[in-house]
């Protein structure tokens, strides 16, 4: 996937506001709109972003008010070198990731030693989703919490397959995964083989309006995905879930959590379940609301 640089520096700032706390500011407000990693320097904060995601409106938007007065910020945007996101992974591997007792995330190259009820092989090449981000860790602490035994899976925007390779190993019958990125669509593919779980694990390659064709009803929705995707896209989640089905969410700060619950609430969900860690956050929906109609 090919990615824009984005670098912000301070214009404006009031004396007595800090600088690191208006890099921490920018760096929230440019992942409100789609930004996913992001580097601190002297001059001020680079920012990377999926080149299909980039909205310059939204980026007018958002930093057109600053929570700080007296704030302005500038921006540069420079396409970022394209090159292998994951290659140390790819030449070197990664090591073994473990979600409490119940979990590990390896790659072929470091075989666990230990017993884990649940143990996943992830072949990592060019797609998100090792088990090394916050986000992904939450995921999998929720599906090991609950019974998944039979269950049908929705994985919305699978990346490397992980969250839904997790969930088939728990006892899911079903997984369907969809991406709009061909590298991580035919990886989790792949991933999925690998973990011999592949004949139960169906991916499509494509965004949310790939849901308004699939008629089943799922009993589990996952979806790691920043907030704006994941506010648009809802409607299509719920409608796709059975009427007393579970929706987990991830991919999106602690400061984001009151507008995703709302968008829940509105669409019938009631909150089961919360989560956080090193500022990002995960909700665990139950949808007491049967097959609302897409708005």
């Amino acid at each position: 996937m090919r990615y824009y640089e984005v670098h912000f520096t301070i214009v404006e700032k009031p004396e007595g506001v800090r600088v690191e706390d208006i890099f921490a500011l920018t760096a929230a407000l440019a992942g409100s709109v789609g930004f996913e990693s992001f580097e601190e320097g002297e001059s001020g904060v680079t920012g990377y972003v999926q080149q299909d995601l980039y909205d310059e409106g939204a980026m007018q938007a958002v930093f057109s008010s600053m929570p700080i007065d007296g704030v302005r910020l500038s921006w540069v945007v420079n396409e970022a070198e394209y090159r292998d996101w994951n290659e140390e992974w790819e030449s070197e591997g990664f090591a073994p990731i473990m979600i409490g007792d119940r979990c590990i995330i390896h790659d072929g190259r470091h075989t666990p030693k230990t017993h884990f009820p649940i143990s996943v092989e992830i072949d990592a090449k060019l797609a998100f989703g090792t088990g090394s981000h916050e986000t992904t860790r939450m995921v999998i602490s929720a599906l090991a919490d609950m019974d998944l035994q039979g269950k049908t899976v929705l994985d919305c925007g699978c990346g490397t397959g992980v969250l839904g390779i997790v969930a088939l190993k728990a006892g899911a019958a079903y997984v369907l995964g969809y991406d709009i990125d061909e590298w991580s669509s035919d990886n989790a593919a792949h991933n999925a083989l690998i973990n011999d779980v592949g004949g139960a694990y169906e991916v499509k390659r494509g965004d949310a309006s790939l849901l308004d064709e699939i008629y089943d009803r799922f009993d589990v929705v996952l979806a790691n995905i920043n907030r704006n995707i994941l506010l648009n896209d809802m409607p299509r989640f719920v409608q796709t879930m059975r009427s007393d089905g579970t929706l987990i969410l991830s991919g999106f700060y602690v400061d984001d959590v009151s507008v995703v619950s709302e968008r829940a609430k509105e669409l019938g969900l009631t909150i089961r379940a919360s989560a956080n860690e090193g500022g990002w956050a995960c909700l665990v929906f139950q949808n007491l609301k049967a097959h609302l109609a897409i708005e």
